[in-house]
């Protein structure tokens, strides 16, 4: 397609540049865009249709050396792993594989090269050939390691002007801190002391996109990324994009506005790719990147996990059902992206507004009794505050690190299987697959909180550990990766169907989902309690079948005693098939 058939989304796009750099610069920046189509061989496709979401549509969340080979690359091992999760995800979100000097790769020194020590481009091609692929764009910051800012340091165009030299006298006690670290670092250029911004960490420098390089640089990499296969993108710590001194520098509307143009230049050259905002942020800021149905085509639902761990731990699902019934549905064409667990830890500040803040302390307070770690965040006033808990999902569930129990195995996997449930796509991090304990001394040895969640492993000994059908990994694998397939094979489960939350009980959380031709609709209810329950569907979901209704989860008819009463053991989940 040549740009003279998509008139319309080209002046979107040069209406976005002048909002972001001046109506002077804008049509250049648009010609600049327009060169830029056809590299890797991606070129305009504006008004092809999409590839819609859909029940399979579920995600593996993994690092690229998390299972290492006694030989050969880990991207490798990881490919031969994936036969044992046919028909359970339909995507691998592989966490960067990029060379980096930190932060277990985002700290990225080459946006456009594998990190040799974990494989190439032919071995992600190779994984992209079986199972789609979801790639970070790290666009916040990157490693003071990195060539662009050797360049600033040496003041070689066109990276001198990539980032952002402050003077630390300015008044920024209004930035928004995700970390307790100055915000400011010190380093040594050519041109003498500069001060830059670092949000993350000394060694991640924030790039300046006031700068149009900039975000060219980042649609040339997006362009490269497509063309070795992405399907999603995820947009790193997004929500600190732009940089304004006097602000909270966090949302700003050209923060947005750059989401914006990202989502019309997918849509211009490859709109079967969804791109993914990461904004570990309470829940309203989170969902503003969904825009007007124009922004993020999928958001991550940063409330779900410390809701539900909160839910677990108490035994009630009434802060969890009040959440989940005010939710409003995402726009056309949008979904959330649900997960419990992660690569990061659960982040806390989601919760704000949702419960007190006696209870978030509740929550780290147990976290850190099971052998987990709390980090903190900067506050304003300079005080400090939990941001989040670093733990694996598995033992955060648990009473410790001791042996598992059977409790702590039925918790686990009615945790990973209620956001199965929910509207949007689930993520499921590859340590919650596996029942993976926390990595103490990897966290402890590196001073790092998050490493209790990054543990790796070797390939016998995965592959030891899943095939021996008593160990706890091999259950709770085998479990999970049975109803990702039931779920998968589901169509009131699409995406862009409907939910109705239910208040049923105090101790379940009950959601009908909804297929959108309204032909197929799926109880699913979930006991969070330590105790058996009976609850009683409403009358409007339906005539109950005189033998039950089918429960998608055992594949058996539900035994029903009374009428529409149902028995729920404890930490069970019943998928009931109201209408086929």
């Amino acid at each position: 397609m040549t740009p003279r058939l998509c008139p319309a989304l080209l002046e979107r796009l040069e209406a976005r540049f002048a909002r972001l750099y001046g109506e002077a610069r804008a049509a250049a920046c648009l010609r600049r865009l327009v060169m830029l189509v056809g590299r890797y061989g991606i070129g305009f496709r504006g008004g092809a249709a999409d590839r819609p979401l859909a029940p399979g549509d579920q995600a593996l969340i993994a690092y690229a050396d998390m299972i290492r080979p006694a030989d050969g690359p880990p991207l490798a091992a990881l490919h031969r792993f994936l036969p044992r999760v046919r028909g359970a995800f339909s995507m691998v979100h592989l966490l960067p594989f990029f060379p980096a000097s930190s932060d277990d790769g985002f700290s990225v020194i080459d946006y456009r090269a594998v990190d040799p020590a974990l494989g190439g481009w032919a071995e992600i091609e190779a994984i992209g050939r079986d199972i789609d692929l979801v790639f970070d764009l790290v666009l916040n910051h990157t490693s003071r390691h990195s060539g662009w800012f050797r360049d600033f340091v040496d003041g070689i165009a066109p990276a001198r002007d990539y980032f952002l030299p402050t003077d630390p006298q300015l008044d920024l006690s209004a930035v928004v801190r995700p970390r307790t670290h100055p915000l400011l670092t010190e380093v040594h250029t050519r041109g003498g002391e500069r001060h830059v911004w670092t949000t993350f960490s000394a060694d991640q420098v924030d790039l300046d996109f006031a700068n149009p390089d900039v975000l060219f640089e980042f649609l040339d990499i997006l362009l490269r990324y497509i063309a070795r296969g992405a399907r999603v993108v995820r947009l790193d710590a997004i929500a600190f994009l732009w940089k304004r001194p006097g602000t909270s520098c966090l949302h700003l509307p050209e923060t947005h506005e750059v989401v914006r143009l990202l989502r019309d230049f997918v849509g211009l050259v490859a709109p079967h790719v969804r791109l993914l905002t990461e904004t570990n942020v309470p829940h309203e800021e989170n969902v503003s990147y969904f825009g007007s149905g124009d922004e993020a085509h999928l958001v991550y639902q940063f409330s779900l996990p410390p809701l539900l761990l909160h839910a677990l731990l108490r035994g009630s699902a009434r802060r969890l059902t009040d959440w989940a019934a005010r939710l409003s549905p995402p726009p056309a064409g949008c979904a959330f992206f649900n997960f419990t667990a992660s690569h990061d830890g659960i982040g806390v500040r989601p919760l704000e507004g949702l419960i007190p803040a006696s209870e978030t302390a509740a929550l780290a307070a147990h976290v850190e009794a099971i052998g987990g770690r709390v980090s903190m965040k900067r506050n304003a006033d300079g005080s400090t505050s939990p941001y989040e808990l670093n733990t694996t999902w598995f033992d955060a569930v648990g009473e410790g690190s001791g042996p598992a129990t059977e409790a702590q195995i039925a918790r686990h996997l009615l945790s990973q299987t209620l956001p199965l449930a929910l509207q949007g796509v689930p993520g499921v991090y590859f340590h919650s697959l596996v029942a993976a304990r926390n990595d103490r001394a990897g966290a402890d040895a590196s001073g790092i909180a998050r490493r209790i969640n990054r543990a790796r492993w070797s390939e016998p000994q995965l592959a030891a550990a899943l095939d021996d059908e008593s160990t706890v990994s091999a259950r709770v694998f085998g479990e999970l990766v049975r109803r990702l397939r039931a779920r998968a094979a589901e169509p009131a489960f699409d995406p862009a169907g409907g939910q109705q939350v239910l208040d049923l009980h105090e101790a379940v959380f009950a959601v009908v989902r909804t297929a959108p031709d309204s032909r197929r609709a799926v109880a699913a209810l979930h006991n969070l309690s330590d105790r058996p329950v009976e609850v009683e569907l409403p009358t409007d979901l339906g005539r109950r079948p005189p033998a039950g209704w089918p429960d998608l989860l055992n594949g058996h008819r539900l035994d029903v005693q009374d009428g529409r009463r149902i028995q729920i053991d404890p930490y069970a989940a019943r998928w009931l098939r109201l209408r086929a």
